[in-house]
């Protein structure tokens, strides 16, 4: 099945931020999002380690490993820049301060709740801020694969995995389409244009809504 590589989900996901947001990625694949900002805006990014508006990763040899993300990579601070302590960054996280959180995840549901973390033997060892950011961004989206490694649906009608947070996400951007969670429904806003509405409902785990017009996602070659 012909799907968009991860550079390709997080162009997409680019695309649908405003000029001047107040913006945390999730580590990881969501990290990746910064790179894609459309020409003429610039959002602001967060991160809960106790940073405001850092910017893209230093050339090699050329960190400063004293100025870090919440994934532990080294960053550069742009001009005007903030540095604060860690309950401060969350106070602005669960204040309702920022615009937009975009996250990775290993399940959504059709009504919003997210499961983003595993208790597995391969599961991370905790939550983490993902819990806060999930109800104190205005808006919350998901960028992922469609479907799992082995195939299975990762937008589900009921996530199986300990949740992140219930109703809480509004977009998810994935390997296939572009879909919104409205009224407890999964609606289909953009899909691949080789793929039918059929093949996607295939490879999905809950009931699609199909609006009367359904965009193609296109992307460029990254």
């Amino acid at each position: 099945m012909s799907k968009l590589s991860n550079a390709q989900i997080a162009w997409r996901a680019a695309q649908d931020i405003e000029d001047g947001a107040y913006v945390n990625l999730g580590i990881g694949f969501p990290e990746m999002v910064a790179k894609f900002q459309p020409p003429g805006r610039q959002a602001i990014f967060h991160t809960e380690n106790g940073i405001l508006n850092f910017g893209e990763s230093p050339a090699e040899g050329e960190e400063d490993w004293d100025l870090i993300n919440a994934g532990k990579k080294a960053v550069t601070a742009r001009p005007g820049a903030a540095f604060f302590h860690h309950a401060d960054s969350f106070a602005m996280v669960r204040g309702g301060h920022l615009d937009v959180a975009i996250l990775g995840t290993y399940e959504v549901a059709e009504n919003g709740d997210l499961a983003n973390w595993s208790t597995g033997p391969k599961g991370v060892p905790a939550v983490g801020g993902a819990m806060d950011l999930v109800h104190g961004a205005r808006r919350v989206a998901v960028i992922t694969d469609h479907v799992t490694k082995d195939g299975r649906p990762k937008l589900v009608k009921r996530c199986s995995l300990p949740l992140t947070g219930v109703a809480c996400v509004t977009r998810v951007y994935s390997s296939l389409a572009v879909i919104d969670i409205e009224a407890g429904r999964f609606v289909l806003r953009e899909k691949l244009a080789g793929m039918s509405i059929d093949e996607l409902q295939a490879v999905t785990g809950a009931e699609l809504v199909i609006p009367a017009s359904v965009g193609d996602l296109v992307v460029p070659e990254l």
